[in-house]
């Protein structure tokens, strides 16, 4: 989470203190469409594991205890293709 939270300050300059793991990352504007093609690639980076966006939907990016949830916990994606492979 910490490369996470790194990133979204680096693209919010003005963002001061930690993120809330609750926070609405796309109401607060902490993630905007321009930069939501580099999420994924983040998640991606840090799961190893490809997101099928036909699998996802938008709320599965709006809060970071979320994003922990679907993507970077032992039940997420990397899990899914370690247990397909072995």
């Amino acid at each position: 989470m910490e490369r996470i939270a790194a990133w979204l300050h680096e693209k919010n300059p003005g963002l001061d203190g930690p993120i809330d793991v609750d926070e609405d990352l796309i109401e607060a504007r902490l993630i905007d469409s321009m930069d939501f093609l580099e999420f994924i690639d983040l998640l991606e980076d840090i799961s190893g594991s490809m997101i099928d966006l036909q699998e996802v939907t938008i709320d599965d990016f709006r809060t970071l205890g979320r994003v922990q949830q679907r993507f970077l916990s032992v039940s997420g994606p990397a899990a899914a293709a370690s247990a397909a492979a072995g």
